[in-house]
């Protein structure tokens, strides 16, 4: 059996939107359901903490593997994972599963796809949760030359948009990429902080030169670990990598997009040490969005709800109980 297998529940499959979507579910079907949506490089995985704890509550819950990721299908094409197709995937999996409306809750990319849902599928949403990413408005500009004109060239989002390169650099030694990306907040602001002269958030050239004999703020357990491994060296990244390439074409496609999310809870929590997505990001949500509540996870990295599940677990499941009785 395969550590993924061992470490959650059967995987199920559905049929949306023209891909094979695999997804984990726990609890009684009754109720609004939460759909927890996974950001880069993570699986469904990421969740299995809050999985567990929703299972315990009686909560209904699901965690799929998004396109390009895990056990789902990775379709060709850099076009074939732009912002309509992630957020028709969640879409047709509510109509797998025959729900009208669930509560979903995203992490890193995963909070870019579900904050997007309530502007282009309002009808479909009864609650958001934003893990670390906040809503963001629309950028003025093209995101990918905004991050190229400030950054530079090494700036991770704008070093993927380059085919083929990242996908070769990180699928070289998944087990280094995977180790090097999930430590603690002392490893990543190390990893984040330009080198002389060097680029911010250059994570390509930081992965390069890391030792991987460094086991000092490593994260997961072996068993974690190798759970991810074996699914990024079965899938590679280049799924995963071609969110990014959707950049600009997802700001083109927004641009008449409603601009405020009115009529729907919402609730974003922050990790306090996040230096990718930072607490400050969220500022000014309020403006833009009627019904926000927010909490703030101390001593977090980025990787919230595997660095701080039990905190995690007790913000998301106290505010399903007050906005979404049983």
């Amino acid at each position: 059996m395969s550590a993924l297998a061992r470490q959650m529940p059967p995987v199920k499959h559905a049929q949306v939107n023209g891909i094979d979507m695999a997804y984990y579910e726990v609890g009684p079907r009754e109720g609004v359901p939460i759909i927890f949506c996974h950001g880069f490089p993570e699986l469904a995985f990421s969740w299995r903490h809050q999985l567990k704890a929703c299972e315990a509550a009686g909560r209904w819950a699901i965690a799929p593997d998004q396109r390009g990721y895990g056990l789902t299908s990775r379709p060709e094409g850099v076009e074939n994972y732009d912002m309509a197709h992630l957020t028709g995937d969640l879409i047709g999996l509510l109509d797998h599963l025959g729900v009208e409306k669930a509560i979903f809750c995203g992490h890193d990319w995963g909070g870019i796809v579900t904050w997007q849902l309530p502007l282009m599928h309002p009808d479909r949403v009864a609650g958001i949760i934003g893990l670390n990413t906040p809503f963001m408005r629309r950028a003025p500009m093209d995101p990918i030359a905004g991050m190229r004109a400030v950054f530079g060239e090494d700036m991770y989002i704008v070093w993927f948009q380059k085919p083929g390169i990242a996908d070769a650099a990180l699928g070289a030694d998944v087990d280094k990429t995977m180790r090097f990306f999930m430590r603690k907040p002392a490893a990543v602001e190390q990893a984040v902080a330009p080198p002389e002269g060097g680029s911010t958030f250059a994570f390509g050239a930081a992965l390069a030169a890391w030792d991987k004999s460094d086991t000092a703020n490593q994260l997961l357990s072996p068993d974690e670990l190798a759970a991810f491994v074996e699914s990024f060296e079965a899938s590679s990244f280049t799924g995963g990598i071609n969110w990014y390439r959707n950049f600009t074409r997802n700001w083109e496609a927004s641009a008449d997009l409603p601009t405020r999310i009115d009529g729907i809870p919402c609730f974003m929590i922050m990790a306090e040490k996040d230096v990718v997505l930072s607490p400050a990001m969220a500022d000014g949500m309020e403006d833009v969005i009627s019904d926000l509540e927010k909490a703030l996870v101390k001593e977090s990295g980025h990787w919230t709800q595997q660095e701080k599940p039990e905190e995690v677990n007790r913000l998301i499941l106290d505010w399903m109980d007050r906005r979404f009785p049983k």
